[in-house]
């Protein structure tokens, strides 16, 4: 592969990311502080993403399939992204906000798969055989967790600086301008047109037919998931079992550190050694055995290292399952099965897991104190039956 396209497609997925992770992580913090919304309000904005995930990615891809380029329309979705995240970063009120990130979510949850298609699509036209375009992506894969990890290591510096956090504001500016940059950089990208060949959507939801490709696809969102039982209790869990607050953000980023190394040293190397039904397996019981420390809740040490756990399951389960709907699709359906994989598990996975495991946390909190025990023997069942029924009938 030339120079130029990897820089082109490692700078396309590092801005991607980099535009997620400069508010996704701390924008809970002025929506519970400066903002004064509830929990539940601060859940319903956290939510807009998973709801645009449901549907858009899948219009995205048909889009993309059949009608526009896909750099454009990543032009496009970005540029009306960042409108949309300077308004935001304006608004106080639930209701207003709630609206502009609503139409922000479904302008970058549209983002997601086409940027992973464009690649695969321009990564098959340099190398014939799957396996040279797998090991090509992890080279550019790796660059989302280095994305997400330093834009929040300059969002933090800038706050020292500049004294901006205490409206917290500034994480939407920042993503903002990352979107123009984005948008700017689309202008570079190399023309991936469309296909126009067929009902690319139809054609995706018809690869359902397939029991083994459903059986993937089920297990993918009841995964992704349980991966809400993370997010949602991580931070709190590690306080209650005395890890300081000021040490939970650093002990949670070694995940990052752990995914950027996993997906350049590990995810091609593992895959060519025990295929995809394996890794798929290995990464959901990465999840499972971060869940059973959970449960043990102690020695702290044992609680921060099974961090690294879940970097580990990020990349054997999430980004190995987009690179197995890549190999099973066909070439002018590939932004649609994006789509698709993006939908399940960004989208419906995430937005009902959240539902989910905010019930399980309510209904095992007494006097504000959480049950973490009982709250994380239900993930870790659940993940045990999947990845069981996953073993005995996927084939490959």
């Amino acid at each position: 592969m030339e120079w130029h396209l990897y820089f082109k497609l490692s700078a396309m997925m590092f801005l991607e990311y980099a535009i997620w992770g400069a508010w996704a992580p701390v924008l809970a913090a002025r929506l519970l502080g400066p903002l004064k919304m509830s929990g539940k309000q601060t859940g319903w904005i956290y939510a807009t993403l998973p709801l645009a995930c449901i549907i858009f990615p899948l219009i995205a891809g048909w889009l993309a399939d059949q009608y526009v380029s896909t750099e454009k329309l990543l032009l496009m979705t970005h540029l009306i992204g960042a409108m949309l995240l300077f308004t935001a970063a304006r608004k106080d009120t639930f209701k207003s906000l709630f609206v502009v990130m609503l139409l922000y979510s479904i302008c970058f949850a549209a983002s997601l798969p086409l940027v992973n298609s464009l690649m695969f699509h321009q990564l098959g036209k340099v190398f014939s055989d799957d396996k040279a375009v797998d090991a090509a992506s992890a080279n550019i894969f790796i660059w989302a967790p280095i994305a997400w990890a330093l834009v929040g290591y300059f969002l933090t510096g800038w706050r020292w600086k500049f004294k901006t956090g205490q409206q917290g504001r500034d994480c939407l500016y920042l993503a903002a301008i990352l979107s123009v940059i984005m948008a700017v950089s689309c202008l570079f990208l190399p023309n991936t047109p469309p296909a126009e060949k067929g009902n690319p959507i139809i054609e995706a939801i018809g690869m359902l037919g397939e029991f083994n490709f459903l059986l993937f696809i089920i297990i993918s969102m009841i995964i992704a998931g349980l991966m809400q039982f993370y997010f949602l209790g991580t931070a709190r869990f590690m306080q209650d079992m005395g890890i300081p607050p000021k040490n939970v953000p650093a002990s949670m980023a070694i995940a990052q550190a752990v995914q950027a190394i996993a997906t350049f040293f590990l995810m091609i190397a593992l895959l060519e050694r025990i295929g995809y039904k394996w890794e798929l397996t290995v990464g959901a019981a990465c999840w499972l055995l971060m869940y059973l420390i959970y449960i043990r809740t102690k020695p702290r040490w044992l609680i921060v290292c099974s961090q690294s756990l879940h970097g580990l399951a990020y990349v054997f389960f999430i980004i190995v399952g987009q690179l197995f709907v890549k190999t099973v699709a066909p070439k002018e359906i590939l932004s649609s099965m994006q789509g698709l994989i993006f939908a399940v598990t960004m989208g419906v996975g995430l937005f009902f897991g959240t539902q989910f495991a905010g019930i399980v946390m309510d209904k095992y909190r007494k006097e504000e104190k959480f049950q973490w025990r009982q709250i994380f023997t239900i993930p870790a069942a659940i993940a045990f039956a999947s990845i069981l029924v996953f073993v005995l009938f996927f084939k490959t």
